[in-house]
């Protein structure tokens, strides 16, 4: 198999999680000896966009950088500060990659936390009547235009990589891409949330999900808990009664986006309007597509946006990468067990070492092929190419194929 068009299906099941926005702390304990301060120069801006709103960004530039390095962007609406405000936790993410040499850029979205301007819930198309056309694809170009310019010791080349939201910001990224952003990867990216991500699936509303994200997001610029008072949150919900008493008992009309609940119950222009589809149609940029086989909020993202993106892939830029992953556990210690189901393998560690690190260092090394991963629940081995399945299976235990794919064009970072 030369190539991920190939690439294999395979069922899925729906299973709970605690959502990704909950990781820097477990990235904090993952690596919880590395001092960051020893490894980091950290300086904190506020970026200037093209409306005149000021994004809050973090930049950390390797203190021992012998040469100019490329930038790694996160953006989130999650909060990137540290709360001692010092070193973000979210560098832990991302140890596997310090040794390739990078300045990592963590940037709070419009309107979250310390950036100024008014947050808006999926912000694919511009609003109506805004002269400066803004949105999370503008903010993107204008903050790598300031990147590029403004900090020392980068070498005119940008990848931006995020999970779950960040994942979307990531594909607004490839829309009418800066010219020094070379490669990203959208990982378990909100692709439609009517069709198939985090707030429908499928049209069938999640109710728990819809309420307690939105007040996640909309209730202030800060993450915002909503109290129960009764810890069976069955009970809760039913005792809320129709849903119109979530406005009427608590959010009062001051949450957006469970109003546009309210107002677009079926799959109208609102929800294709805030789709990835809506303005993505062609890979702009090399880019990996990450998903999770048990990842319950946004399976349907990558798959869909993987497939979209192939049918115009004229450059061979779209890759897809699927494993044994909940939301985000890739991302979140070894990745050997699924609750009780072991892998008797470090699937996690694996793809951030085997996979992303080199995804995004390729050509750093001049090398002309890559080895991109799927996941069978076979048998226990490790191949360079496709293996066929044992006549007799044994226990569930974790296979990782090594599809090796040929990848066209020069460095990207």
């Amino acid at each position: 198999m030369s190539s991920l068009r190939r690439l294999a299906s395979a069922p899925f099941l729906c299973m709970f999680t605690i959502a990704i926005f909950c990781a820097p702390l477990a990235f904090a304990q993952q690596d919880k000896y590395a001092d960051l301060a020893k490894i980091f120069d950290k300086r904190e801006v506020m970026i200037p966009v093209r409306d005149g709103v000021r994004l809050h960004t973090e930049i950390y530039t390797p203190k021992e950088a012998k040469e100019p390095l490329p930038i790694l962007l996160d953006r989130t609406p999650y909060g990137i500060s540290a709360p001692d405000k010092g070193m973000s936790n979210g560098l832990y993410r991302y140890s596997d990659m310090y040794a390739d040499g990078y300045i990592f850029v963590f940037q709070d979205i419009r309107g979250r936390y310390g950036s100024e301007g008014k947050f808006e819930m999926l912000h694919t198309a511009p609003d109506p009547g805004d002269p400066k056309g803004v949105t999370e694809s503008t903010d993107t170009y204008d903050t790598i235009d300031w990147l590029i310019k403004n900090v020392a010791k980068n070498n005119g080349r940008v990848g931006m990589n995020g999970i779950s939201y960040p994942g979307y910001l990531v594909t607004m990224g490839m829309v009418n891409p800066h010219p020094a952003l070379k490669a990203v990867s959208e990982q378990a990216c909100m692709g439609d949330t009517w069709l198939g991500d985090d707030f429908f699936h499928n049209g069938a509303f999640r109710l728990k999900y819809g309420f307690e994200y939105t007040a996640l997001l909309e209730s202030s610029s800060a993450n915002f808990s909503f109290t129960f008072v009764r810890f069976d949150m069955f009970e809760w919900y039913l005792g809320l009664g129709a849903l119109s008493n979530a406005n009427e008992k608590y959010f009062h009309g001051k949450i957006p986006t469970w109003n546009n609940f309210v107002n677009h119950s079926s799959y109208d222009d609102f929800w294709k309007r805030h789709a990835v589809a809506y303005t993505l149609d062609e890979p702009t940029v090399p880019n990996l597509n990450v998903a999770g086989w048990w990842d319950q909020e946004d399976f349907f993202g990558p798959m869909m946006t993987y497939a979209r993106l192939e049918k115009a892939d004229k450059k061979n830029y779209n890759f897809l990468v699927v494993g044994p992953w909940n939301h985000g556990g890739w991302a979140l210690g070894p990745g050997k067990s699924l609750g009780d189901i072991p892998f008797h393998s470090d699937t996690g560690v694996y793809f951030r070492q085997k996979i992303e690190a080199p995804w995004f260092a390729y050509g750093r090394q001049r090398k002309r092929r890559r080895s991109i991963s799927t996941f069978r629940q076979t048998e226990n081995f490790h191949s360079t190419r496709p293996r066929r399945m044992p006549r007799t299976p044994r226990t569930v235990t974790s296979v990782i194929q090594r599809i090796r794919c040929r990848i066209a064009g020069g460095p990207w970072m």
